[in-house]
């Protein structure tokens, strides 16, 4: 990356560069970065303000409605913190109806979600455990998996069809399994090894282990050296999972995660794995969505992380499902109904509070995979200057990316990007990325000690990445003084990508193992 100081420069209705104050040499730098090839025929929205005064700096288009990918995240996570509260908890509660009878419950079971979408095997298999302290063998009937916290639409709004199996679109429930401590809720892990020989079947493991997923083998072990052509993807409507192509011999194995069709039923299935293992037996069939009973009597509850905690993975790994459970607990808390219009009614209201005019934007969908959300770059700048002054802002700011930070729990989906500048441990920020969109907004303090506030939003290019242009937009911000303008410019895109590069249509964090 080419850094080039320059004097404050801007460019003229003519196109050859003139001399401006020193105060607004930032304008010239950023319209110079915006003339990178990659965003010839797209979009750029893009303003800069001074975190302490409020005052707008730059702004290139700042009411333009665009997408906003990933930075969707930014009022769904304020809006949790402020209408839920940093100390929110999810609770997952066992209870029981009928009477006992020594070890015996005759009646029902009831496993009742509230939408915590961090809850793990492990966390399933410590209700069962409990649930077997209390001195119960068998229940006579059923397993009864209650998670009418939600609505039944599992899928947000315009949601790409191609993308169902993929993990990071997965169904909404009030109760479902995260397989992992990125907390990838309603998804599983696929892991392939290769066979021994040639002509063999991949070596299959599952995680967390469980029958309610079906393994579809179709793969085959070839000889070393030979091209892996491996395929794992859920079929449509069903939670069979076809295993597909050629792994050779020796290969590192393959993981995938990919998403479950019904989490309710998963999560029922996975816990009573967890009782018989304990030595609970239950006689009857399991049955999905049936409210508890007023009258049913708690066995052992289940208390997730508080929500300060929680909004890390979230908003540092860019977790898709840990945004739409917000936004349907937001719905239930404010309205008792948990849907995503009642929840996005709540984000609504409280940006609205906070200043934002939300007349001007549309939001469908809790984290950005929906292409119906437009949010002008402005209306973002708006809300990252007012939850400066909120109680939680300390936990929220810190839940954000930051810049060139190895630490994955730390630097998400910043933690490659920005690096050898002085951006680098500096910019916090949410990233975003969908097909053609593009976005990165935050905070970055400046090399005279003021700390700014930007939104970047790109949409329409056909470029696979425009990252670096965002990038450059905030190391000349950091780079620079208020009387003194640094221009950092792009780096060069490459002629075609190498093989094997990964695909930059996506958040970095949702390819797994995560680049970035």
């Amino acid at each position: 990356m080419a850094v080039v100081v320059a004097c404050a420069l801007a460019w003229s209705s003519s196109g050859a560069t003139v001399a401006e104050p020193s105060g607004s040499g930032i304008k010239g730098a950023i319209d110079t970065i915006l003339t990178d090839a990659r965003l010839d025929g797209g979009a750029a929205s893009v303003v800069v303000a001074d975190a302490a005064t409020g005052e707008t700096l730059y702004q290139r288009d700042g009411s333009d409605r665009l997408m906003p990918a990933s930075n969707t995240k930014l009022p769904t996570s304020a809006a949790a913190m402020a209408v839920l509260g940093p100390d929110y908890r999810y609770r997952t509660d066992a209870l029981a109806t009928g009477t006992r009878h020594g070890s015996v419950l005759r009646g029902d079971l009831y496993l009742r979600g509230t939408g915590d979408p961090t809850t793990l095997a492990a966390d399933y298999d410590a209700l069962a455990r409990r649930v077997a302290a209390t001195g119960i063998k068998r229940v006579s009937g059923r397993l009864v998996a209650d998670d009418t916290r939600f609505d039944t639409q599992r899928l947000g709004r315009s949601w790409a069809a191609d993308d169902e199996s993929s993990y990071y679109s997965a169904p909404i429930s009030a109760l479902t399994v995260a397989p992992d401590t990125d907390y990838d809720a309603g998804s599983v892990i696929v892991e392939a090894a290769p066979g021994a020989e040639p002509g063999a079947e991949p070596e299959l493991r599952l995680t967390p282990r469980t029958d309610y997923v079906d393994l579809d083998v179709r793969a085959t072990t070839v000889p070393a050296g030979r091209p892996r052509t491996l395929t794992v993807e859920r079929e449509h409507g069903s939670n069979t999972v076809v295993v597909a192509g050629d792994i050779p011999v020796g290969a590192a194995p393959v993981k995938e995660w990919v998403s479950v069709w019904e989490p309710t039923g998963y999560a029922a299935a996975v816990f009573a794995d967890a009782l018989d293992s304990h030595g609970v037996r239950v006689n009857g069939p399991t049955r999905l969505g049936r409210p508890t009973p007023e009258d049913a009597k708690p066995l052992a509850t289940h208390t997730s992380m508080p929500l300060k905690e929680l909004v890390r993975p979230f908003m540092k790994l860019s977790n898709n499902m840990h945004a739409e459970a917000l936004t349907k607990t937001i719905g239930h808390e404010t309205t008792g109904e948990g849907t995503w219009s009642a929840g996005l009614a709540g984000i609504s209201a409280y940006l609205k509070k906070e200043g934002v005019d939300t007349a001007t934007l549309r939001q469908v969908d809790g984290s950005g995979l929906s292409r119906m959300n437009t949010i002008p770059a402005a209306q973002l700048t708006k809300l990252l200057l007012a939850v400066r002054t909120a109680p939680w802002y300390a936990d929220w700011k810190a839940s954000l990316p930051v810049a060139c930070d190895p630490d994955r729990a730390i630097g998400g989906t910043l933690r490659s990007r920005m690096c050898k500048t002085p951006a680098a441990l500096n910019a916090r920020a949410k990233t975003g990325t969908l097909t053609g969109a593009s976005g990165l907004s935050g905070y970055v303090t400046d090399a005279g000690g003021r700390e700014l506030v930007f939104s970047i939003l790109l949409n329409n290019h056909l470029a696979a990445s425009v990252k670096s242009v965002e990038d450059a937009i905030v190391t000349t911000l950091a780079s620079s003084t208020e009387t003194r303008t640094t221009l950092v410019r792009p780096t060069s895109p490459r002629v075609a990508p190498p093989a094997g590069a990964a695909d930059a249509s996506l958040e970095c964090s949702w390819r797994k193992p995560a680049p970035c």
